[in-house]
């Protein structure tokens, strides 16, 4: 389990082009295969945590899909179903997501309290009454919470009105402007726009605004193994 996700998030984008091409997202297991697999394509929380647990779940994994609140720049929280996260039950119970960007690269326990390290980087799940909340620490050091979540197992078709939501919403941050993003050994690379940025492990950044979309496509290929046809 722990190698597939890390394989997952060096190798299948975090993207979320289907909203800017106007291309449906379906969340269903058969769509989600040829888009993600058959297409090579990415996609952001719904469709990645979600093929992912199917092939869990194919596997002989016990996985369940979680609903999280995505925490904002003031402190609180969005609405519920506003992410996708996984819970697998083997001897011990782990949290799972392929689908959250910048966060924890390898399986989280999901019962334990302390921190959890993972290189310079650590991340820790704290009680929140009947909720848990996955706290973050980045190269600087500063803890950022990613998501408060219950452990209620839910279906495809309970996250369709926020997926649609984030579809379609002046007020979504997804239809504000297209993002393409993947760890890689060495960091992160993001396509932001027409912003390439590259993160490195340290924390170093690099950045250049791109000269337009034949290069954001070359991009796009190149990095990422995406071609759109549309």
């Amino acid at each position: 389990m722990r190698e597939l996700q890390i394989a997952h998030l060096l190798t299948v984008p975090f993207e979320n082009l289907s909203i800017h091409s106007k291309e449906d997202i379906v969340l269903e297991t058969k769509a989600l295969f040829n888009k993600i697999v058959e297409r090579r394509r990415g996609g952001f929380c719904y469709e990645l945590n979600g093929l992912f647990a199917t092939l869990l779940s194919d596997m002989g994994f016990r996985v369940e899909m979680l609903a999280a609140e995505v925490a904002t720049e003031n402190d609180n929280f969005g609405p519920s179903f506003d992410h996708m996260t996984l819970m697998v039950t083997l001897e011990q119970r782990w949290l799972v997501d392929v689908g959250f960007g910048d966060s924890f690269r390898e399986p989280l326990l999901l019962d334990q309290r302390g921190e959890q390290l993972e290189n310079e980087r650590a991340c820790q799940i704290v009680s929140d009454g009947n909720k848990l909340i996955l706290k973050h620490r980045g190269i600087d050091g500063a803890w950022k919470t990613q998501y408060r979540f219950a452990l209620q197992p839910y279906e495809f078709a309970d996250y369709e009105e926020m997926c649609r939501y984030h579809q379609t919403s002046a007020q979504s941050h997804f239809t504000q402007k297209r993002i393409c993003s993947k760890a890689t050994k060495e960091g992160r690379i993001s396509l932001s726009e027409m912003r390439f940025i590259k993160t490195l492990k340290n924390g170093e950044r690099k950045e250049r605004v791109l000269s337009g979309q034949e290069e954001y496509a070359g991009i796009l290929r190149e990095h990422f193994g995406i071609i759109m046809t549309n």
